[in-house]
């Protein structure tokens, strides 16, 4: 219960109406505006998103906001932060950038796009789709521009799958040597140190890097593929690039 000068102070605060409303008349007010900015917010997203078009083809008739976050994705060197993506492309915030990729993913798997938006541990990423890389890996040879050999590619998986584990680890598993293996993934950024083996010796324990999550359009190492399904995926592209090569036309005999 309040004492007679807790009363006079209250009624000395409520005889200023700001200050009342500020303090201890007016508590309810902020969390009242904090209410009414959320739902503009949400009246907002919802009429943004209400303008949306579908083409009977599936297609989708872009409005001015989506189009610059498309447009943003499109021209970007690596994965962008929602946040940043929300500035340049002058949308409302996080969570309009979110249904917004979410729509255009949409859009893409409808009509059957090359490429998708996935969201990587750095960011919102424009990438084609995986069953596409055998044939733009022989356009760009990118295998050479990223100079990972099979061995490496060995040594990552294993990291990658295995992570945290030791040198002794991954040569176990691969049964060859894996120190200068270990040390071009990390030069390269893929690779790094993530700790102290409690077994004798200490030897150091090797995780991904955030990079490499980057580089094979992951959010978390969660995302990564079963063992079971990526055997799977690649007996399918082997079999898909036999067909292909099978089909070729030679120009002569079109």
């Amino acid at each position: 219960m309040w004492n007679t000068t807790q009363q006079n102070t209250a009624s000395m605060f409520c005889g200023n109406g700001k200050i009342a409303n500020a303090f201890l008349c007016g508590t309810q007010q902020p969390q009242r505006e904090k209410i009414r900015w959320r739902d503009r917010l949400f009246r907002a997203r919802r009429s943004a998103l209400a303008a949306l078009q579908i083409l009977p083809d599936g297609g989708l008739v872009r409005s001015t906001r989506i189009a610059r976050l498309e447009a943003a994705l499109l021209i970007a060197e690596g994965a962008v932060p929602a946040r940043k993506l929300a500035t340049v492309a002058r949308l409302i915030d996080v969570k309009e950038v979110q249904q917004f990729v979410q729509v255009l993913n949409e859009s893409y798997d409808r009509t059957r796009s090359a490429f998708r938006i996935e969201q990587t541990a750095a960011g919102y990423i424009l990438m084609t789709r995986a069953a596409l890389s055998p044939w733009l890996d022989r356009l760009h040879n990118r295998q050479a521009e990223m100079k990972l050999s099979s061995p490496m590619m060995e040594t990552l998986t294993i990291i990658a799958y295995q992570q945290p584990v030791t040198r002794a680890d991954v040569e176990a598993i691969r049964g060859v040597q894996a120190t200068e293996m270990i040390r071009q993934l990390m030069d390269r950024g893929l690779v790094r140190i993530g700790g102290e083996d409690d077994s004798l010796g200490r030897p150091f324990l090797y995780i991904t890097t955030r990079q490499f999550l980057t580089l094979f359009g992951l959010y978390r190492l969660e995302d990564l593929p079963n063992y079971a399904t990526l055997c799977r995926q690649r007996t399918l592209l082997a079999i898909a690039e036999a067909c292909d090569d099978e089909c070729d036309v030679p120009e002569e005999a079109a």
